[in-house]
């Protein structure tokens, strides 16, 4: 990172985990959203992106905030359907360390 001083601005790596929330009312089949389609979203539009790829060369400062909000701007058309939206995001860079996003 290249405007942080300390451990994080050498070249370093994490093994994120993220959490993607939808909120929405049940539709005909009990369900906001299949889990299978929200699985199949964030890995074309995330994973596929980003997963073994070096951050720096994607983002200006690639902070879990700002790869928060880029997600965020990925997914969130795809998460519009009539019954459902994206209502907030959480990405851990370590067990204890992550941080939250959402649009109010």
């Amino acid at each position: 990172m290249t405007q942080y001083h300390g451990k994080c601005e050498n070249l370093h790596g994490h093994t994120y985990k993220l959490q993607v929330t939808v909120k929405g009312t049940l539709n005909e089949e009990d369900l906001v959203l299949d889990f299978i389609v929200l699985k199949n979203i964030v890995k074309e539009k995330v994973l596929n992106k980003l997963d073994h790829t070096n951050l720096n060369d994607r983002f200006t400062q690639p902070s879990t905030e700002n790869i928060l909000i880029w997600i965020w701007n990925e997914i969130k058309d795809e998460l519009k359907g009539p019954n459902y939206e994206l209502y907030e995001l959480k990405l851990w860079e370590t067990p204890t360390s992550f941080a939250t996003y959402r649009e109010d």
